[in-house]
């Protein structure tokens, strides 16, 4: 359990945004999993992945899918805690994004082949958002 904060000493924005983040997780899965995550949480507290988590509060806030029986209706917490997932499945989506253009271009595809792979226009963009992606994760190999 954390320390009780100093009220004089302000709160370090970082730790507290991580905290926030797994407090999201922990409240989507605890209340919406559903199948093999529900197991997981369940059998080992091992909450769904950012991504499955945000998924699955917008196909039941949208009603595209259908809560399991007993399980409460989605809220404005759930909303809350999925939009604070998305930074960390972009992060993960962007590393992965960079992760696959580098072995790519290491199996000898082009630029102009991976911007037709993005739907991107020119070997310059898919260069170019490559760049960025390694500056963002800060994946220095790629």
């Amino acid at each position: 359990m954390a320390e009780p904060q100093d009220p004089f000493t302000q709160p370090d924005p970082e730790q507290a945004r991580r905290q926030r983040t797994h407090e999201a997780l922990f409240r989507i899965t605890e209340r919406h999993a559903s199948g093999e995550d529900r197991v997981r949480w369940t059998e080992r507290r091992m909450p769904m992945p950012p991504y499955e988590a945000i998924r699955r509060v917008s196909d039941l806030a949208a009603g595209s899918a259908v809560p399991d029986e007993g399980a409460p209706a989605v809220d404005q917490g759930d909303l809350t805690a999925a939009l604070t997932l998305v930074p960390w499945a972009r992060a993960e989506f962007d590393q992965m994004e960079a992760g696959l253009l580098t072995m790519a271009k290491g199996r000898g595809m082009t630029w102009q082949e991976l911007a037709f792979g993005l739907g991107l226009g020119t070997a310059q963009a898919a260069r170019q958002r490559h760049e960025r992606l390694v500056k963002r994760t800060g994946d220095e190999e790629g």
